[in-house]
């Protein structure tokens, strides 16, 4: 019988129960091996044993992405260095980069994680896994091809780009899943169409990740290639990397791995929580990680939680999609706006395509504006071009509560791209 990777809790109470004992064993590790946390636990006079009960957390400090920079090279460490069996590091590109450490055991817990999530993707051993995401010290590569060689599928790890290899290795090989950026998921799709080699591969399903899909990309990417299903898997380094959850075939939301981290979502500037199915930013505990473990780590996601379980029968618990990252917030005019927020606006007009960029510029009276160029859905005619912006227009308005203007450009012309794609471009001085 084949061996499930999903954890078997009987109900939330005893998941409940289980995150208490990682909670307080998380809090005692750090505490004992860790400078870092001991001095931040002891400045406002906690120590471990104040846990009683889940909620007690929000009375511990939380930790920051500069907290691993000003730690560098090895930030958060709680274990001695000769238990250090691998590091990696985030794809920042200023500064120093946040290295993570690894004992053998965190490797163990982050690939048996990722094999759940091609356990909930509905993968069997008989699946051929074609890995589109980038190898080095980025946890992309490792995760999705360990994961796929724990869970005991064939792992065929092509890397990012040479969209000629890509396209050799789905008819060679008769890859069964593809997994990578949204980006690239899409200029795969187009590249298989334009080749005419749809009817020469056996490509079922693909795993995105790192980057946010939009319902317009979804459904396109889904067409061209005559795809069975998609899903979105989250992660990062931080958190072991990716692997960290994946929606399930039914799509209502991002199961998370609540046996091995709490979720919690706060409001991005009170860093209190946020009612039930408010967005804010994604706050998290590690339960079980050695190395280097996380509490209160913000992450600067955007999602919400969503309290009504999953249609799909599984106890795990539910969050939205990650709209973007508090960091990415864009303020025009006073108003909040997340790209997530102009994703869901163009994906509700079906003449717009899946490609869009957002341009802001501050003009010389001083004031800021938004132009929105959008490709138009493929087949559209030039004299329907009018009409699209004038709609995208109004319902950024009525959903944003912004004007904007809007470029309409035809199918293609915008850059595609292999790994995530670029649509902010903030000219503002």
């Amino acid at each position: 019988m084949k061996k499930s990777f999903m954890p078997v809790f009987k109900d939330k109470e005893q998941l409940y129960d289980h995150q208490l004992e990682g909670l307080k064993w998380t809090l005692s590790h750090v505490y004992k091996g860790s400078p870092f946390y001991r001095q931040q636990f002891d400045t406002i006079g906690l120590t471990p044993e104040d846990i009683k009960s889940l909620d007690d957390l929000e009375q511990f400090p939380f930790t920051t992405g500069n907290d691993l920079k000003e730690g560098y090279p090895f930030p958060l460490l709680s274990v001695p260095e000769k238990d250090v069996v691998r590091i990696h590091a985030s794809s920042g590109t200023t500064g120093k980069r946040k290295v993570l450490a690894y004992t053998q055991n965190d490797l163990d817990i982050w690939f048996d994680m990722f094999a759940r999530c091609y356990e909930m993707a509905g993968l069997t051993q008989t699946d051929r896994v074609q890995i589109a995401v980038g190898y080095g010290v980025w946890t992309a590569g490792m995760g999705f091809q360990l994961g796929c060689e724990r869970f005991g599928a064939m792992a065929i790890p092509v890397g990012p780009g040479n969209t000629d290899m890509q396209c050799q290795f789905l008819v060679d090989m008769q890859s069964t899943v593809f997994c990578c950026t949204a980006s690239m998921a899409l200029l795969m799709a187009e590249e298989v169409n334009k080749r005419g080699i749809e009817d020469k591969i056996n490509l079922k399903k693909i795993i995105l990740g790192s980057e946010r899909c939009s319902s317009a990309m979804r459904i396109k990417i889904k067409d061209l290639l005559g795809l069975d299903d998609m899903f979105d898997i989250t992660g990062m380094t931080e958190l072991y990397g990716p692997g960290a959850g994946l929606d399930c075939s039914k799509h209502e939301g991002i199961h998370y791995w609540a046996d091995k981290y709490i979720l919690e979502i706060l409001n991005p500037d009170t860093l209190v929580p946020v009612e039930d199915g408010e967005v804010g930013e994604m706050v998290i505990t590690t339960l079980c990680k050695e190395a280097a473990p996380l509490v209160r780590y913000r992450t600067r996601d955007l999602t919400r939680k969503i309290t009504k379980p999953c249609s799909c029968g599984n106890i795990l618990f539910v969050h939205d999609k990650i709209m973007g990252r508090s960091d990415d917030m864009i303020i025009l005019k006073g108003v909040n706006i997340y790209p997530g927020q102009i994703d869901e606006v163009l994906s509700s007009i079906p003449e717009v395509g899946s490609e869009y960029q957002l341009h802001l510029e501050r003009m010389d009276d001083g004031k800021d504006y938004m132009t929105i160029k959008a490709e138009a859905k493929q087949g559209l005619e030039s004299a329907d071009m009018e009409d699209i912006k004038n709609k995208i227009k109004k319902k950024v308005q009525s959903k944003i509560m912004v004007n904007c203007d809007a470029e309409i450009c035809v199918y293609g012309q915008l850059p595609r791209y292999a790994g995530k794609a670029q649509r902010i471009f903030d000219n503002r001085n």
